[in-house]
């Protein structure tokens, strides 16, 4: 197994166990409780004639203060969290939960709360049956001031990031943030480390799919292992993001007509993990969905915020930028698996998924038409043939869209100006 794919793997369960809320907690009592008990350990050395005298009543004081006050912030924590979550769905998107919910700041200082009112527990138990001696108390002693010193530091941190967690523009940034990442993983590996797929139909043994969900991880390592046992060649048929169900082939297998081996279907669709929802980091285009879908939300009726829609578009201008930069020739994109062909993404959908609502729901507001047309023309100046097109294509769209929604004679006459010219771009 190649370390990229398995630097891949692990990038892809790291992001997964994020998005469980109690892990971090969890690791958090783990660690109190194995904290409390070190103490214990300084009893075993002979430093009980060297460490200051600590009376066990005022260990137990400052036990009994942080067991107290810590529960009562680590169910403050949890009911600001939810409202921040809540906020989210409500302002933004739903589909942006799991990044909000993976907050690191957050997170910590949950478990920083959690953890210390665990240890407090522990350690005032041990402490009020004489569990320590001279030195085991003294410890004791510093764990939990270094316990209320990390309590206030984590705290002030974390007031500053939850006033900003549930707010629009927080999510909207964690939003780029992610499709941004994802984008240039992508870029530096377009077929996945595989062999870029050609524009042809497709060929060869179906391996089709046996659940319904969206596709979140291809691993290729068992496509290129199932490729060397027949001696031939797998295609595949579906990317990461895409919606399968039963009787959608998942791969094309094209064995080696000289090869007795037959290879095993199963096997072979257990390389795509299905889930019931897709995943920022494996699927570069499920960010400019999230990001359209915010942009929707805004030129809402019920909302009626063009500006948050501007701010989309410009943030949509610079993702696609990325797709746009030429690959850096000194490291040109590995072939790692000869015998698995993937498809690249299609810049056309990705404009798609980036403009296609945002031209549609957005067609009433000159200022939103006009900053769509601006943003459109930047694209298709880039030297990026396929890009052109797709630009092309969405300012011909945007302003169809406009011509039945605007009224005012100036508001379309301005709006149709800028298409012109983005349609008319020479390379």
């Amino acid at each position: 197994m190649s370390i990229v794919r398995v630097n891949d793997r692990l990038r892809f369960l790291i992001h997964r166990i994020r998005e469980r809320l109690w892990v971090m907690p969890l690791a958090a009592c783990l660690l109190s409780i194995v904290g409390a008990f070190i103490a214990k350990i300084a009893d075993l050395l002979p430093l009980g004639h060297i460490v200051p005298q600590v009376t066990a009543a005022s260990v137990e004081t400052l036990l009994s203060i942080m067991a107290s006050s810590m529960l009562v912030i680590a169910t403050f924590a949890v009911g600001s969290m939810v409202s921040a979550y809540a906020s989210v769905s409500t302002t933004a998107s739903p589909r942006s939960f799991s990044l909000v919910v993976a907050d690191d700041v957050s997170q910590r200082a949950l478990s920083t709360f959690i953890g210390a009112f665990i240890f407090s527990i522990v350690g005032l138990i041990a402490a009020k049956n004489d569990f320590f001696d001279t030195a085991g108390r003294f410890v004791l002693f510093l764990l939990t001031v270094a316990m209320f010193g990390m309590v206030i530091f984590t705290f002030v941190r974390w007031v500053d990031r939850i006033a900003r967690l549930g707010r629009l523009g927080t999510t909207i940034e964690k939003v780029e943030r992610a499709t941004a990442a994802a984008l240039k993983r992508r870029r530096k590996a377009p077929a996945l480390n595989g062999v870029a797929a050609l524009p042809r139909p497709a060929s060869g043994q179906a391996v089709f799919c046996e659940r319904i969900g969206y596709v979140q991880r291809i691993d290729i390592d068992v496509l290129q292992a199932c490729a060397e046992e027949t001696d031939g060649w797998v295609t595949v048929a579906v990317l990461p993001g895409s919606f399968v169900a039963p009787g959608r082939p998942l791969a094309y297998v094209r064995p080696d007509f000289r090869s007795e081996a037959e290879f095993d279907a199963g096997k072979l669709a257990q390389a795509f993990l299905i889930g019931n929802e897709r995943v920022f980091d494996e699927d570069p285009r499920y960010g400019l969905v999230v990001l359209s879908q915010i942009a929707g939300r805004a030129l809402s009726p019920a909302v009626n915020d063009p500006g948050t829609a501007i701010d989309v578009i410009g943030i949509l201008v610079r993702l696609l930028t990325i797709w746009s930069e030429p690959p850096d020739p000194e490291t040109p994109p590995e072939v790692v698996y000869d015998r698995v062909e993937v498809p690249e993404l299609s810049v056309r959908e990705m404009f798609d998924d980036a403009f296609t609502a945002i031209g549609r729901d957005g067609s009433g507001a000159v200022e939103v038409m006009v900053r769509l047309q601006k943003a459109l023309s930047s694209l298709a100046s880039l030297d990026d043939a396929a890009m052109r097109d797709a630009a092309m294509h969405h300012a011909r769209r945007a302003l169809a869209w406009a011509e039945k929604s605007l009224a005012l004679p100036e508001d379309l006459s301005s709006v149709r100006r800028l298409s012109d010219f983005a349609t008319h771009l020479k390379p």
